[in-house]
């Protein structure tokens, strides 16, 4: 490598803190090219970046105006001297770009007139992320030697900057995925169990109300108090807070309260047992609670069962919670099917996120229990 004096490293430097500075990969791009213009004096910099054709995903350049852009038309896709040197893992340097083998002999009417010519590849590993292209060095005699070094080394640097920007996006990507899978077990967990409590209510009170208002405006009573509730949920969904429920109470006190509140709007039969418990971390307490009202639910709504008990205890250093049901059931075999309806996928990556170990057992006809043991404790 040619050696580089203190201001081109400064210049560098500067270029490189630039690059790192930028998050999304499309700023990062941009000051790569703004970058390498800057620090080889050049009048064009364009940057090109692969697409899985091997033709250009996406094109930025600098010293062009977008009037002249647009009069130039659509760049190149595979043929000429750049979509050339974006398949060639080699830096090219040229006193005339005319006299490139794989120069067509023609620019564009508004292209402008491009002579001494440095293409330089960043790569990751054997990849080539995208190919730097600078023209018409503003000093005289063009670009030289270390003009070529120095872009070496700030394309090795925007090679990083370039991965780590990708990464940031994908990191980004992967955490909308997740918040919308939370936000999915989240409605069908709480909230579309009570408002299927809810229209269970509003069927009554309507069934009620010619023969006996009283008891229909009791109905109603409910009905408001499970739409507050919806709403209460549905607010704590979309901000990620824990379970209203759970604000203030210890879990015992949240499964009672739901419990009496089922109670009361099904013909089931639904007891609780049990009593305080060490209060546990907010994760855990509130994957507890969401898989007791999942298993309400599944045992309200799919098992046809007459009598439903929830049972929270602590033993042997663990809290453990049991949703025992004398319903239908279902056979060991069909477990598969039975995940899928009554969401036991969802319920076990609570509990495995929690720490906890979740076991269901059921027969045809002998009911279901769904049993969850967390680390007791915090």
């Amino acid at each position: 490598m040619a050696e580089v004096g203190w201001a081109e490293l400064r210049e560098v430097s500067a270029a490189v803190l630039a690059v790192n500075a930028r998050r999304s990969v499309h700023e990062v791009l941009r000051t790569i090219v703004v970058s390498a213009r800057k620090l080889l004096d050049a009048r064009y910099a364009a940057l090109g970046v692969p697409d899985a054709n091997g033709a250009f995903g996406e094109f930025l350049a600098e010293g062009i105006s977008e009037e002249q852009w647009r009069a130039i038309g659509p760049v190149p896709r595979q043929h000429g001297v750049l979509g050339a040197l974006l398949r060639d893992p080699n830096p090219v340097r040229l006193a005339d770009i005319r006299d490139h083998p794989q120069f067509e002999g023609w620019w564009p009417a508004a292209h402008p007139k491009m002579t001494d010519f440095l293409g330089m590849p960043i790569i990751d590993g054997e990849e080539i992320l995208g190919e730097l292209f600078l023209a018409n060095k503003n000093t005289p005699g063009g670009f030289t030697a270390d003009d070529e070094d120095l872009l070496r080394l700030l394309a090795a640097h925007a090679a990083i900057a370039l991965v780590n920007a990708r990464l940031s996006e994908r990191d980004r990507e992967l955490s909308i995925v997740e918040e919308r899978n939370r936000i999915a077990r989240e409605l069908h967990d709480a909230v579309s169990q009570k408002l299927f409590s809810l229209r269970l209510t509003a069927d009554a009170a309507g069934s009620l109300l010619a023969g006996d208002p009283a008891r229909a405006a009791a109905e109603l009573g409910t009905v408001r108090k499970l739409a507050a509730e919806v709403a209460e949920e549905l607010h704590a969904i979309v901000d990620g807070l824990r379970p209203p429920a759970l604000a203030g109470d210890g879990l015992d006190l949240a499964l009672r309260k739901q419990v009496d509140l089922l109670d009361r709007v099904h013909s089931a039969r639904v007891r609780f047992r049990g009593g305080p418990v060490p209060r546990l971390t907010g994760a855990r307490e509130q994957a507890a609670y969401r898989i007791a009202q999942e298993a309400l639910h599944n045992a309200l709504r799919h098992a046809d069962a007459t009598e439903i008990t929830v049972e929270l205890a602590r033993r042997n250093g663990s809290v453990v919670l049991s949703v025992s049901d004398d319903g239908t059931g279902f056979d060991a075999a069909e477990m598969a099917h039975a995940a899928r309806r009554l969401g036991l996928a969802s319920m076990r990556e609570r509990a495995r996120v929690a720490g906890g170990e979740l076991t269901v057992s059921s027969r045809p006809g002998g009911g279901t229990t769904v049993r969850l043991a967390v680390p007791g404790g915090g």
